[in-house]
């Protein structure tokens, strides 16, 4: 493990840096959270003004190192989140770049980098619990087309997306963690319905999506068919490995303000209070260094994060609560007021212990792959 950064990483933090600073202002306000549309043409032009400027292809062309620099600078001065880009430039465009041939490289990934495709991720159905590998949506061969029916649900961005990443099971004979099949899905072919779903915050990142009889070419398919459960793992080293280096930047400044706000109101003379942001201030600095031990691993291994993202994503969704929640008691009474800084927050929070992958398997990961432990039956 190495935390220390080159000369050339520092310079590319410092160019960053200034690059920043001059672009920020000249970008249009951010739209309000209800309009998917405004926020999908406001997260693309983000991109776009990247691409532009050499930084679009950071997030798979530019070792571990450069991406951590990227996330952790462009969090710290404010830019956007990836936002409607999350899944095509976190989860399916790191898979593309490590398991794709160069044709699927070369077709799907410069529109990503360029701000001009979205993509949804089509995992999670609903009688499979946080059991993945339970999906029952089927894809049987027809020439040179699957024929996918089943349906999706929690759907990231699929009410505006052009591609989903959709996980289809390909051999209904084979033990479940075999027979599974990654496929790059166009949204606009038929048979494919989206039925948004609104969010405890009010919200609608998320959708059920139905799926009657749907073809999606054969040439679409990232890894080999029946293989899709490797090529899986893959795409979740990556979100549980770097997706949440700019989340966790953001929690340390979080929990800055809240010491500030603290002081301000009184709620700094109680000592239990201070006690749980010291502790927190602690939790999160591990974080961090966890997260810089997991990009060391990777920058050893081809640039694919390990399970050690299973570590850091298992504290982290924690923490993240544990956190708002003490935002709340910082506040207050005036923490039932859902337009006060960090209420929304709290509520999204509460999800993180079920997306991408819920604190029981990331237990499971790490009892059987870490500890040795047996395996669950």
């Amino acid at each position: 493990m190495d935390l220390a950064y080159t000369p050339d990483e520092e310079e590319f933090r410092a160019r960053l840096r200034e690059w920043l600073a001059k672009a920020l202002p000249t970008l249009p306000p951010k739209p309000s959270p209800e309009d998917w549309p405004g926020r999908r043409a406001h997260d693309l032009g983000w991109q776009r003004m990247l691409h532009d400027a050499g930084y679009g292809d950071v997030h798979w062309d530019a070792s571990p190192t450069l991406r951590l620099i990227f996330l952790e600078e462009t969090e710290k001065a404010g830019a956007p989140y990836v936002g409607a880009g999350f899944v095509g430039l976190l989860h399916a465009g790191p898979t593309i770049a490590a398991e794709g041939t160069d044709e699927q490289r070369a077709r799907w990934l410069p529109p990503i980098l360029r701000g001009e495709e979205v993509w949804c991720q089509g995992f999670s159905e609903p009688d499979a619990g946080s059991d993945l590998a339970a999906l029952r949506t089927r894809a049987r061969r027809d020439g040179d087309d699957y024929v996918v029916s089943g349906s999706k649900i929690w759907t990231s961005h699929a009410e505006v997306a052009d591609w989903c990443e959709l996980l289809v099971r390909t051999d209904p004979d084979a033990p479940k963690h075999r027979g599974i099949s990654w496929l790059a899905m166009p949204m606009d072919a038929p048979g494919i319905t989206v039925r948004p779903l609104k969010t405890l915050a009010g919200t609608t990142e998320f959708a059920e999506m139905f799926l009657d009889e749907v073809r999606v070419p054969v040439a679409n398919r990232v890894g080999e068919e029946n293989d899709g459960w490797r090529v899986t793992m893959v795409t979740l080293s990556f979100e549980r490995g770097t997706a949440f280096v700019g989340e966790v930047v953001a929690c340390r400044r979080v929990l800055r303000e809240l010491a500030a706000e603290a002081r301000g109101n009184g709620r700094w003379d109680d000592p239990v209070l201070r006690r749980r942001l010291g502790r927190l201030n602690a939790e999160f600095r591990a974080l961090w260094r966890l997260t810089q031990w997991n990009v060391s691993e990777a920058e050893a291994a081809d640039g694919i994060p390990g399970v050690g993202g299973s570590v850091f994503k298992l504290r982290y969704s924690h923490a993240r609560q544990e956190l708002f929640d003490a935002a709340a008691e910082v506040l207050g009474p005036a923490s039932l007021d859902l337009d006060r800084p960090w209420m929304s927050d709290r509520l999204s929070s509460l999800s993180y212990t079920i997306a991408a992958g819920t604190s029981q398997i990331q237990r499971n990961i790490v009892g059987e792959r870490i500890l040795g432990l047996p395996k669950e039956r």
